[in-house]
């Protein structure tokens, strides 16, 4: 993309600083120092590395946060050149000196070097989250089975336009929520979520734009339809069973699910996530979570639904820098639905925002119109009120990062 694409791309408000680790106290702070060291931890526990690769690992953990920010040295991976460029300006910074965005996805992809991940080996694209994905579809096969059996229903009884968003708009809700079940906030046995909670407390909804979307999307007719992926397990359900309503009750043609180029973030989801996803419903006893998974198989085999996979997904960037050739694709869609807590924190740079500025003002240079369907589980908001700012510290003291209250928030554009 040239430099006069990006100044075109950026937010029109004056960008305040990124967010960084060394902010003492903050949540970023306590990813960096804990959080991260904990999930290397995890991932040679959960894989059965052959010493060298546990080594490669253990020196990554001994290198958080004070150790320096390098160069890649995995010669043989697709993006090495890329991050070349996104570690230039950091490097010799420690972890807490670089933006946090930046931090996190510096580590996940510090994971793959020292798995051998892009290597030619026994441990070539071996996803070192496997595990935690599997448990995360076979732990909450109970919620599957409610998801799947209400997805079922809803299209059945979509003759009217009330009745249509009301699925919608139910299949919206159980979408966001499902986003609770994040497996970087380990693990999925310990706090997993057996039940779909679909009458989550309205009051949890920060902003809650769920009647404008429903509005537009009953009115669709066979159009287009983009979801811009968080995680696997339980998540993708969601993301699927609401595919499934909008291919089935023909207000979409086609979906589209850009997805993670490589592992990333624990639990985020790959192509390989999908294909494994969608061949667990079509195996399962329950016969509508079954039927579920048939009816993806067909939309996948009709080309209705397409998986895409770019690497600008699993890199630091914010997505006001993305690549010219996703731009062009990402208009073709009449609705984008960007899932999950990362995905919003790069909608808006992961930076220092008052949490009063309209997320649509920071956001007006998205590619097409866009519904961001967010737990918050990161100190960074848009588009809250100030007797929110004021109530909610009182309600719940960690109500910016424990994943408890969410937002639904549109942001229309015009082509």
């Amino acid at each position: 993309m040239t430099p006069n694409n990006i100044q075109k791309l950026r937010p029109s408000l004056p960008i305040p600083t990124e967010i960084k680790g060394a902010e003492i106290g903050s949540f970023a702070h306590f990813t960096v120092c804990v959080r991260l060291p904990e999930i290397a931890q995890r991932v040679i526990a959960e894989n059965d590395f052959p010493l060298s690769i546990e080594q490669n690992l253990q020196v990554l953990i001994a290198e958080i946060p004070n150790g320096k920010i390098r160069d890649l040295q995995d010669v043989d991976a697709p993006d090495l050149a890329d991050w070349t460029g996104y570690i230039e300006p950091y490097k010799g910074n420690n972890w807490l000196e670089v933006p946090w965005y930046f931090a996190e996805a510096y580590f996940y992809r510090r994971i793959l070097e020292a798995t051998t991940y892009f290597q030619v080996g026994s441990w070539q694209n071996v996803d070192p989250y496997e595990k935690q994905k599997r448990l995360g579809l076979e732990t909450t096969i109970d919620a599957i089975g409610t998801l799947s059996e209400f997805g079922k229903s809803a299209i059945a009884s979509a003759t009217d336009i009330e009745t249509k968003k009301n699925a919608f708009g139910q299949l919206l809700s159980a979408d966001l929520w499902g986003n609770r079940v994040d497996l970087s906030l380990w693990p999925i046995l310990e706090g997993g979520s057996s039940r779909v909670e679909s009458t989550r407390e309205q009051s949890f909804i920060l902003v809650d734009d769920t009647a404008i979307i429903a509005e537009k999307v009953v009115n669709f007719q066979n159009l287009r339809i983009d979801f811009i992926v968080d995680n696997a397990g339980f998540e993708l359900i969601g993301d699927l069973c609401l595919a499934d309503y909008l291919l089935a009750s023909n207000l979409a043609a086609v979906v589209h699910l850009h997805l993670k180029a490589h592992p990333i973030f624990v639990s985020d989801a790959m192509s390989k996530d999908v294909l494994y996803t969608i061949e667990f419903l079509a195996q399962a006893t329950d016969v509508n979570v079954k039927e579920l998974g048939l009816r993806l198989k067909d939309y996948i085999e009709q080309g209705r639904l397409i998986c895409q996979e770019n690497l600008f997904w699993t890199s630091p960037l914010a997505f006001w820098e993305m690549p010219e050739l996703l731009y062009q694709e990402l208009t073709k869609s009449s609705l984008i639905i960007v899932k999950g807590d990362a995905n919003y924190r790069r909608t808006i740079g992961d930076r220092h925002w008052e949490y009063t500025t309209p997320y649509q003002s920071i956001t007006s240079y998205f590619p097409a119109p866009f519904v961001a369907l967010r737990t918050l589980k990161s100190e960074v908001a848009a588009g809250l009120s100030t007797e929110q700012l004021e109530q909610l510290p009182q309600q719940d003291a960690q109500w910016l990062t424990n994943g408890q209250w969410g937002v639904i928030q549109f942001v229309d554009r015009h082509h």
